[in-house]
């Protein structure tokens, strides 16, 4: 795990407001407190600035291996509001917040409801902002 993470400013700025509308809701609390975490540690790319494409920014298309079962699957990371299949994943779930900003060959350790999960991102197989369709809420 690397102490830093890269997240576009656009992606920064809807995240925090996404916290800012969640915050006093019910159930959320843990996976907020998360993600500010998360935001406050990561280093910000303006629009200005090109994030590699191996980042993963919010509605990119990832492929994780679980480094414990050595499962692989293709996720895509989305905002709550555009969880539509098994296959998207909610930046708000333990899993999505831990995989933002986290780039291709990286090994995360997270904590989540049954204990620590260690996932290796393996590809960002889309990133919209190197397709040249930033991703927006």
């Amino acid at each position: 795990m690397r102490d830093r993470i890269y997240i576009t400013e656009t992606d920064h700025d809807d995240l925090r407001r996404l916290v800012a509308v969640r915050r006093g809701g019910d159930g959320d609390t843990e996976n907020l407190r998360q993600l500010e975490e998360e935001l406050d540690r990561a280093e910000i790319v303006d629009h200005r600035q090109t994030i590699p494409p191996d980042v993963i920014t919010m509605n990119s298309e990832v492929r994780l291996m679980d480094m414990d079962s050595g499962d692989i699957k293709v996720y895509k990371l989305v905002f709550p509001i555009q969880v539509r299949t098994d296959h998207t994943l909610s930046v708000l779930a333990p899993i999505g917040t831990a995989i933002l900003g986290y780039r291709s060959g990286d090994v995360i350790e997270w904590r989540v409801p049954r204990g620590i999960r260690r996932l290796k991102v393996l590809d960002v197989l889309f990133q919209p902002e190197a397709a040249g369709t930033p991703s927006a809420a």
